[in-house]
């Protein structure tokens, strides 16, 4: 008797759970797996121990998915026919290190509590960790995203935002998941950890345009420093830092590197050609709580973009489909 008792809480606890699952939750876990953040977190530190570009490459893998599909983890999806998400020409130089995190962190959940806790909440959190370990804010995950059951290399083209936009293409992509402009600034502060190939901003050194050959805009000091890092021909894994500065520390001198013309991407500079984003730009320059905090709000509401909480799954494995 006493069993069933017990066996009865427990389903009407879980019961409950399910019927929240409609809406994402910080707590969605508390009951059927309460661990599942330091689960998370104690893989993700083992693994940016290892090595720092598990921090630059689980937060682009985030961003990745997000702007394709909704965050439901259709990037984690391997195909035997490379034809899923992952294999799209824009997703090809996500480096390994995003990907291995989130495996071994699923693979850390999936040993005390099978079956509960989909890949996309454990990017999410791990998108976090990340970003607390490089000197970021910290804040609460919103949780109960399901793991979609759809990803094509085909969805991907046209549906991430490239080094090449202007403001206005940037600003269109966003609001087409209902992130506005102040979103746009902010969350282009994820630049302000990591490293580029040099193949993605190389015309504004050498061909930019008949008449000037280097983008003006660029600060011609930064721009001699980036033709030696970036010479013509150099060897395509070659990487420099995003922000020249402090690419392993998140901070606000991404902002700062901007104003001074020191801002990697056309799309980076993209930021100052509109007044008030401008204003923005040097509000963040000027303040980093002001930017952490910002950038907090923006992230929840990235990782609410195309979330499923019906029609999907909890993948067993993150890089296949359950059977």
């Amino acid at each position: 008797m006493k069993k069933w008792i017990i066996y009865c809480i427990l389903l009407i606890l879980l019961c409950t759970e399910n019927v929240k699952a409609g809406k994402l939750m910080k707590n969605f876990y508390k009951h059927s797996c309460p661990n599942v953040e330091s689960i998370v977190s104690d893989a993700v530190s083992k693994k940016f121990q290892q090595t720092f570009v598990t921090a630059q490459a689980t937060l682009r893998l985030f961003f990745h998915d997000c702007f394709v599909e909704g965050c439901d983890a259709s990037i984690m999806i391997v195909s035997p026919n490379r034809d899923a998400e992952r294999d799209a020409p824009d997703n090809l130089s996500l480096a390994g290190d995003g990907f291995d995190t989130v495996i071994k962190a699923k693979e850390a959940v999936e040993a005390v509590c099978p079956g509960i806790v989909s890949c996309a909440d454990i990017l999410a959190l791990a998108t976090r960790d990340v970003v607390s370990l490089t000197g970021g804010p910290s804040y609460k995950v919103e949780l109960g995203r399901l793991d979609g059951l759809v990803s094509k290399a085909s969805n991907v083209e046209n549906n991430l935002p490239g080094p090449q936009f202007d403001y206005q293409k940037l600003k269109a992509m966003f609001a087409s998941h209902k992130l506005s402009d102040t979103d746009l600034i902010t969350l282009s502060g994820a630049h302000t950890i990591g490293f580029s190939h040099c193949n993605r901003f190389a015309n504004r050194l050498y061909n930019f345009s008949p008449a000037t050959p280097v983008d003006p805009s660029l600060d011609p000091t930064y721009a001699q420093q980036l033709m030696q890092e970036c010479p013509p021909n150099v060897d395509p894994n070659i990487v420099v830092g995003i922000d020249p500065d402090t690419p392993r520390t998140f901070d606000n001198l991404y902002y700062k590197n901007l104003l001074d013309g020191k801002g990697l991407f056309i799309s980076d500079e993209a930021l100052l050609s509109d007044p008030k984003s401008r204003r923005t730009v040097e509000a963040f320059a000027s303040n980093m709580s002001r930017f952490s905090s910002g950038f907090v709000k923006s992230m929840v509401k990235l990782g609410r973009v195309g979330v499923k909480t019906s029609n999907g799954e909890v993948r067993r494995d993150c890089t296949k489909y359950n059977k």
